[in-house]
């Protein structure tokens, strides 16, 4: 058996790709949607979380000082200290800021736009 939880976040932010070829070059901002997803194989067997991967509250602890922070109404390009906050690259820097405080994070997926998404998921080793 195994579990799968998701927790959705969202944010408000600016970003630039200055290499690209079409209108992401310019200045401009999304409505971003964030999903953590967390995967196991056992259930919590005492406290509190008994009987659950886990709390839902503790995936939400764990996004809120980075939306604060540096993701929700700030600018990608400052905030993350990258040249071009790519949707790949925000993925990645939200997977590799969580996984130390969440170890069951497998997953971290961003929506730039209505219409498109992507999925960070660490190669296994």
């Amino acid at each position: 058996m195994s579990w799968q939880l998701e927790k959705k976040f969202s944010f408000e932010a600016s970003h630039q790709l200055p290499h690209h070829e079409g209108k992401c070059r310019r200045l401009h901002g999304h409505s971003w949607v964030g999903w953590l997803i967390c995967e196991g194989t056992h259930l919590q067997e005492t406290g509190s979380s008994k009987g659950m991967l886990i709390d839902f509250g503790d995936m939400k602890q764990v996004i809120d000082p980075l939306l604060e922070n540096f993701l929700d109404h700030w600018h990608l390009n400052e905030t993350l200290k990258m040249e071009s906050p790519t949707s790949e690259e925000v993925a990645r820097w939200v997977y590799q800021k969580i996984k130390p405080s969440l170890p069951s994070l497998a997953a971290v997926r961003i929506e730039e736009t209505c219409t498109v998404r992507c999925e960070y998921r660490p190669l296994e080793k």
